[in-house]
This record gives structure tokens, C-alpha cells and sequence, in this order.
């Protein structure tokens, strides 16, 4: 199978405001294009990387929070437990930090690469990863997160960046 040719969307990028479809059958190409983001994440040593982030609206996934590599596909959230409120930041805006609450500690449902369902139990930095990647997935930035009067001046930089 060839490379995938991968480049991270930054905004205003419309796809990154749309919700990704599921995946109905994980593919070769699934499969391919996890690898080519994995490959892309480390490259700009980020610790995940949504589909929608490199222009394919799926719901997939990849990430590496220091324990090793997950590739989700259609992840959901089954519970939360506990809140934490932490800066993040996203490939898609770079340079800019938000302070975002989430849960500490999650459950998560989703297809492996293989078309699994697999269960993960996440708390802190994986689980924070995971649940911003969720929000990539579901068209929502850390923008979304965001004061409206921050969020207003990260558009303005981000427009003319």
C-alpha cells in the first residue's frame, strides 16, 4: 500500500468544526493511516493526533501519553469519574493554551486497528488526551473550551497566522 501523505489542519480549517463519521469497517486503509498519523504525531512530538486534524473526517484516533501507542476508532466515553482543570495544546493552534476541565479518570469503548472493541481504563494525562481527541471527533477545539473574550483574541491570532 502507498504513503499517505499527511498534513496538519490548523484553524479556521473547516473540517475541523465538523463532526466525523464512523467508521463502518476498518480497513487496510484504516489501518495505513493510523500508522502514517502515528508517524506525523511524534514527528512534531505531539501525544495525539484525530483524523479530522490531517483532513479525513473519521472517527479515529491515535495517541501516546508515555505509556505507548493507541489507535481508536469510534471511541466513546462509558464513564467518568473526578474533574481536573489543566492548560492544553493542539496541533491544530499552535502556540496557543487553554485551561480545559475534564475528567480525571474515564472508560473508554473502542475498535483497535484490528476491528476489536477494546475497553481502556484512563486517568490523568491519557485520559485528557483521549477526551481531547473526542472533542476533535465531535468538531469542538480547546478553542470551544475557552472564555468567549480569549477565544475572540486566539481567533484573531490564529486568522492571521
Amino acid at each position: 500500500m502507498k504513503k499517505i501523505e499527511l498534513k496538519i489542519r490548523t484553524f479556521p480549517d473547516p473540517i475541523l468544526a465538523g463532526v466525523a463519521k464512523q467508521v463502518l469497517k476498518v480497513s487496510d486503509y484504516h489501518r495505513q493511516l493510523m500508522i502514517e498519523m502515528a508517524r506525523l504525531m511524534y514527528e512534531v512530538s505531539g501525544v495525539g493526533l484525530a483524523a479530522v486534524q490531517v483532513g479525513v473526517s473519521e472517527a479515529l484516533f491515535v495517541a501516546d501519553a508515555g505509556s505507548g501507542l493507541y489507535k481508536l476508532i469510534n471511541p466513546k466515553v462509558l464513564k467518568q469519574e473526578g474533574t481536573e482543570t489543566l492548560e492544553e495544546g493542539c496541533l491544530s493552534l499552535p502556540g496557543i493554551g487553554v485551561s480545559v476541565k475534564r475528567a480525571q479518570k474515564i472508560i473508554l469503548q473502542a475498535l483497535d486497528e484490528n476491528g476489536r472493541t477494546v475497553q481502556i481504563e484512563a486517568e490523568g494525562l491519557l485520559a485528557r488526551v483521549f477526551q481531547h481527541e473526542i472533542d476533535h471527533l465531535n468538531g469542538m477545539l480547546i478553542l470551544d473550551h475557552a472564555p468567549m473574550a480569549l477565544r475572540a483574541k486566539i481567533e484573531k491570532k490564529m486568522k492571521n497566522y
